[in-house]
């Protein structure tokens, strides 16, 4: 019998966060629905962080995922923007424990090899490949809402390989 599964990818940003939901039956992982979540944009952090709670929540709630997928923490160029996403981050993953939805972390490298097959790929690539998998009839509207998609699909593969080689 084919478990299926809902899976929530998060890119979490401080000023755009995406989402996107696959589900997985078996091998099969199709599209379900994506979007992001725009906070408003010169308020003062915790005004964003809780408008990032808020519409993953409000995701949440509304499609009922098994499991919420996120990317690792990165080290960005600049140590406040490192600060800004991992305030981001967390919020994300208090949206999944505060719903008790458990967490897959992922980092970036995983995320391209699982859709790629490069860890080194462009995000150009990603967005072509996560259009091509998943026979996407629309071009995501952000880049954060592909990689959203794409921390999905890595989640979504990973767990069908682990569910083959358990049986």
């Amino acid at each position: 019998m084919k478990r299926v599964s809902l899976v929530i990818g998060v890119d979490p940003g401080s000023r755009i966060t995406g989402w996107g939901l696959l589900r997985r039956s078996g091998r099969e992982i199709a599209y379900v629905g994506s979007g992001i979540i725009r906070t408003p944009g010169r308020a003062p952090a915790p005004e964003r962080l809780l408008a990032i709670r808020s519409g993953l929540a409000e995701v949440i709630v509304r499609f009922r995922p098994d499991v919420l997928a996120v990317e690792d923490v990165f080290m960005a160029k600049n140590p406040r923007s490192t600060l800004t996403l991992g305030q981001a981050r967390g919020i994300a993953l208090l949206a999944a424990a505060e719903a008790g939805i458990p967490v897959f972390e992922y980092s970036t490298r995983e995320v391209k090899m699982s859709v790629v097959g490069a860890g080194a790929a462009h995000k150009s690539q990603v967005a072509a490949m996560v259009g091509r998998l998943l026979r996407l009839d629309h071009e995501p509207e952000t880049e954060d809402e592909t990689d959203a998609i794409a921390v999905a699909f890595c989640h979504a593969a990973r767990s069908a390989v682990s569910e083959r080689v358990a049986r």
